[in-house]
């Protein structure tokens, strides 16, 4: 099997340390750490804006902001971008010292965050990452119905389970509301601090 993104560009996963033989997804508990962290990360950031656009428009503006398509980064400190600012990032990792901080969470993320805030963007001709497609068809998919859902599945865990988990859910959100409009008021995306 391949490397698969799942939700967002950007992370890739091992297909079979995601998906069993059958096509359908793991249980967390049956997952390595690395991924279990992934993939709950994952969870919390589908649907959030761009942070690009979030330091452009700002909470009072959230609407303007591109919903995420790409995360780079590392769980707890990913950047979450849209198509229109990726390019910016990818100009910054590769010819701003980006590279420089990959080892180093943290200031990965708020370097970014300063560069950008600063106004620095990529140039406009500076191309972007092009990513290739291959045989999406024979991708496994997570089974629709039966399936249980990241917070169901979490739910039913009990806190011995749950601690060797050994990730933060904290940003999780356990409500059974399924509206898939932004979260505003994600202590996440006020987290920015640049």
């Amino acid at each position: 099997m391949g490397k698969v993104s799942i939700a967002l560009r950007g992370w890739r996963f091992d297909e079979d340390a995601v998906f069993d033989e059958d096509g359908e997804m793991r249980p967390l508990r049956d997952m390595d750490n690395e991924t279990r962290t992934r993939i709950i990360r994952l969870s919390v950031a589908a649907g959030q804006p761009c942070d690009a656009c979030w330091l452009k428009y700002g909470r009072a503006n959230v609407q303007q902001c591109n919903v995420a398509r790409v995360i780079y980064g590392e769980p707890l400190h990913e950047l979450l971008l849209c198509a229109d600012h990726e390019p910016d990032f990818l100009y910054w990792f590769r010819e701003e010292g980006g590279r420089d901080l990959a080892d180093r969470p943290t200031d990965f993320e708020d370097g970014f965050y300063e560069w950008f805030d600063d106004g620095n963007r990529a140039p406009e001709d500076y191309g972007g990452m092009e990513y290739v497609n291959t045989e999406p068809e024979e991708v496994p998919k997570p089974q629709q119905g039966d399936m249980p859902t990241l917070e169901e599945e979490l739910a039913r865990m009990d806190d011995e389970e749950l601690d060797a988990l050994d990730v933060d859910l904290s940003d999780l959100d356990f409500d059974e509301d399924d509206d898939d409009d932004l979260d505003i008021d994600d202590p996440g995306l006020g987290d920015l601090d640049v």
